[in-house]
């Protein structure tokens, strides 16, 4: 987003090529779920279209995400993998590549019960994955369905 330049004509903000490119997927992903698309297949095809590391980070994280919370639905969602319940985003993951970020991104909704007090962390670097992480992130996505 600090890549906005302004327009010249009205001065307001234009979006980034990657802004764009989200928004145009994302409509895509509304015309699909209206045409009743296969979730699944959709969140596997992102996950193909993805580079290493991300592309393996992401086949992790989507196992451990349908492995804690059977409940959650797979979607697709501005591009990025997610997963929803009663059609509501529960948590998501955001590959490095597709904003040319540093690290791979795990992020929960508003809607994941993850509250904590008056303030509490809903989105997480990911550089790997190692037992460590995949037990937290196990913890958390049950944590945020209970």
């Amino acid at each position: 987003m600090a890549d906005r330049e302004k327009s010249p004509k009205s001065g307001t903000a234009r979006f980034s090529a990657e802004e764009r490119a989200a928004m145009k997927e994302r409509v895509r992903e509304l015309k699909a779920e209206a045409a009743k698309a296969d979730g699944e297949a959709e969140v596997l095809a992102a996950i193909a279209k993805m580079q290493e590391p991300d592309r393996a980070i992401a086949k992790k994280l989507h196992a451990l995400i349908k492995a804690a919370a059977p409940a959650l639905a797979p979607k697709t969602w501005y591009g990025m993998p997610a997963y929803t319940m009663d059609g509501n985003v529960i948590c998501f993951f955001q590959n490095a590549g597709k904003f040319k970020a540093r690290y791979q991104t795990l992020g929960f909704s508003d809607k994941a019960h993850l509250d904590d007090g008056a303030m509490w962390p809903n989105s997480y670097a990911l550089l790997k994955l190692t037992a460590t992480e995949e037990a937290d992130i196990t913890a958390l996505v049950k944590k945020a369905v209970r």
